[in-house]
């Protein structure tokens, strides 16, 4: 058995409300209505901005501001916040981004995003700002983009992301086949 040095033991509760509680009345609101709940609590958040620190700061029709604090939690081994960790900050930003432009009843999935890293990203570097803009919104695709910045405004990443665009579900049974799940969407 080798030994290791260790600092001291460090932990974080992380609390969330049930996600299911709130899909009736997510699934029956614009994306935009969705957010602005959020933004001013009259919805809990997802679970996962629990998880993240993410908190929304600002909502608009194909635009939305998260903000995230990192911790030590979300440190790699060299001793910098995981490239993870941004790349679901950013996901989250441009995802919901294409969100705020859909109509009750249309969700989004994520197809391919692209993260380029060009800052290192630790405690130091304070609050986190991610910006998601939509850059096209079609009938099945979304195309969006974004950018994570610190707390001095430094840009540590930028991203941009393809989206699948779909009816959603209110009341879903057990999924037989893939075409069960996603029906695309057409704006009319």
């Amino acid at each position: 058995m080798t030994a290791c040095a260790e600092g001291t033991e460090q932990s974080r509760l992380v609390s969330w409300r049930d996600p299911l509680a709130t899909r009736a009345a997510a699934a029956s609101m614009s994306g935009l209505a969705y957010w602005g709940a959020v933004a001013d609590g009259r919805l809990a958040p997802p679970p996962i901005g629990e998880l993240m620190r993410m908190r929304v700061v600002e909502a608009q029709h194909g635009h939305i501001t998260f903000s995230c604090t990192p911790d030590g939690s979300m440190y790699n081994p060299l001793g910098v916040v995981h490239g993870g960790a941004l790349c679901t900050l950013l996901d989250t930003a441009v995802g919901c981004a294409l969100h705020t432009t859909l109509p009750p009843g249309v969700a989004y999935t994520s197809v391919e995003i692209k993260v380029s890293y060009l800052r290192a990203v630790t405690v130091a570097s304070g609050l986190l700002t991610a910006v998601g803009r939509v850059v096209k919104a079609g009938s099945r695709i979304g195309f969006t983009e974004g950018e994570v910045t610190d707390e001095a405004g430094r840009l540590v990443a930028t991203a941009s992301s393809t989206l699948l665009i779909f009816e959603r579900d209110v009341n879903p049974q057990p999924a037989r086949s893939a075409s069960d799940v996603i029906r695309p969407h057409h704006r009319g």
